[in-house]
């Protein structure tokens, strides 16, 4: 009861200064800016103000997904899919390039279009998403940042208490320390997180199976042991070694190995079982079928040294010391949204979760229609 009369005194104070959107102002709204401004009343109605001004500016209410063709088409930002927690799960994969081209008005636009499908994708009992951002595709740290700078901050001050969690997923190096320098002027930059999909590279999904990628590969020997062939014309001088590598030019290779018997070397025990003419076993020629290698000293391969992890200092920061376990404790959490990150783009699957108007055309059509429109297409 405490909290809602606190709601009403937001809304009687805003009510004095500013026409209000009945419809986007009620009660799980209001306690969302509460909630954000530590149960004051008036920073909390100075940030609705804003919201409801900064909606207006954008015209967030006329928003349809027909001004965003080829940003849906290129799955550009785009609701996933829902967690175990059924939150939805939303993408940014924006280029390198994209705030080049078009105006800071159509990305803010873009920005805020995904997050309302989101909102509108959420069921009765769920009020927050996901933010995953996909940064394979930059080069440099700065453009970086200052996208998830400003979708950051757009979530802080016009969607509050909506973000549960954001990844940034494969930044460029410079990303890191620029983001150290940056996120104590962020107001969520306790809910985002820096991880790798090379931690992840180990593990591979196929078919509800789990396989596990050898930490190195190695090369199986196939030598032919002499006492299991009791034919004059065994060797044990020839090695054949079957690469693993995937080498489709040479995927085997015969090597010489050293003899310490001493022995000279014959048409006989020179020969490799598995290359031995047939038709020359027959008949007892005296010359081999294969042409004989020859003899070179096999080198000792140098020793390989690595680098040495340097030896923690008091003079270095804090965060060296936990470095390795803040690392392992965002591999844990992101572990449950990598199979959304994995997960090819499909506009048909995302362009379903709109509602009418965001939806635009498409959404507008009645359900009948499009019933029978998917079973023509199936007809091909």
């Amino acid at each position: 009861m405490a909290m809602n009369s606190k709601a009403q005194s937001v809304l009687h104070l805003l009510r004095k200064q500013v026409a209000i959107n009945e419809k986007f102002c009620d009660d799980a709204c209001v306690e969302r800016f509460l909630k954000a401004r530590g149960d004051n009343v008036k920073r909390a109605a100075k940030l609705l103000k804003n919201c409801l001004a900064w909606r207006h500016t954008i015209r967030a209410d006329n928003m349809m997904a027909d001004e965003f063709t080829a940003e849906l088409i290129d799955g550009v930002a785009y609701v996933a899919g829902y967690d175990a927690e059924s939150r939805p799960v939303v993408i940014f994969r924006i280029k390198q390039d994209y705030p080049k081209i078009h105006s800071h008005k159509l990305f803010t636009r873009l920005v805020a279009f995904t997050f309302e499908v989101a909102v509108q994708a959420m069921a009765k009992n769920v009020d927050q998403f996901v933010l995953l951002f996909d940064a394979s595709s930059f080069k440099s740290g700065s453009s970086l940042i200052n996208i998830v700078v400003t979708t950051l901050k757009i979530v802080a001050d016009y969607y509050p208490c909506r973000l549960h969690k954001a990844f940034v997923i494969d930044p460029p190096s410079l990303f890191s320390y620029l983001w150290k320098g940056v996120k104590a002027f962020v107001e969520l930059s306790g809910s985002t997180q820096i991880v790798s999909s090379l931690d992840y590279e180990d593990k591979i999904t196929f078919n509800d199976f789990d396989f596990k990628r050898p930490a190195t590969a190695t090369a199986t020997s196939l030598r032919f042991d002499s006492a299991k062939f009791r034919s004059p014309g065994s060797s044990s001088r020839f090695t054949f070694t079957v690469s693993q590598h995937g080498d489709s030019l040479k995927p085997w290779y015969l090597s010489f190995t050293e003899s310490n018997s001493g022995a000279a070397i014959s048409p006989f025990n020179g020969r490799s079982l598995s290359f031995e003419s047939p038709a020359a076993m027959r008949k007892g020629l005296m010359f081999p079928s294969t042409p004989m290698p020859h003899k070179s000293h096999i080198h000792a391969p140098a020793p390989i040294r690595h680098a040495r992890t340097p030896k923690p200092s008091f003079l270095r920061s804090p965060v060296v010391f936990f470095r390795h376990e803040s690392r392992q404790q965002n591999r844990e959490s992101f572990e449950g949204y990598l199979k959304f990150y994995r997960r090819p783009y499909d506009e048909m699957s995302y362009r379903a979760k709109m509602k009418a108007p965001l939806g635009g055309l498409i959404s507008i059509v009645s359900p009948q229609i499009r019933r029978r429109h998917v079973s023509l297409s199936q007809r091909f």
